[in-house]
């Protein structure tokens, strides 16, 4: 499947969870699925991009790490169904959507929580996100900058 496709049914599915353990499921999803376009992009995108794909795949990776693995049914891990990331710029642009989603649930999820270990596991977890979407948004300007015909920057 594309990722512009499991990436909007990542959307839904996190806009659609209800409770934490649901939410901490959508939100390592979306991690995995951030971890293997990055690897993906890291591999078969733009040469510009590789640099910050490895790092976008390292920092998804952290985001995963945090939290527990969920008890997935076999098949229903999105990022395993990652065959194609299609146009760049459109994978970038939703994957940075999703992952301001992620931070926000992550978010009300801290808020609320009075249990101590799940509000750091959530601090953890949006500071990767965090950090994931800075990488997004750094890949989407160097996108701009060769279509701009301007110089990389350092």
């Amino acid at each position: 499947m594309d990722a512009v496709r499991l990436i909007v049914t990542s959307r839904r599915a996190l806009a659609g969870s209800e409770g934490a353990p649901e939410i901490l499921t959508e939100v390592w999803q979306a991690q995995a699925l951030a971890q293997a376009i990055g690897s993906r992009l890291a591999v078969f995108g733009p040469p510009e991009l590789r640099g910050e794909a490895l790092g976008l795949t390292e920092l998804a990776g952290r985001g995963c790490g945090v939290l527990e693995v969920p008890d997935l049914a076999e098949g229903d891990l999105r990022a395993a169904q990652l065959t194609e990331l299609g146009d760049a710029r459109q994978s970038l642009m939703h994957l940075g959507g999703l992952l301001g989603e992620v931070g926000i649930a992550l978010v009300g999820m801290a808020s609320a929580s009075d249990d101590e270990t799940t509000y750091w596991q959530c601090m953890e977890a949006i500071d990767a996100a965090d950090e994931s979407r800075d990488r997004v948004r750094e890949m989407l300007r160097r996108l701009a900058d060769r279509e701009e015909g301007l110089p990389e920057a350092g």
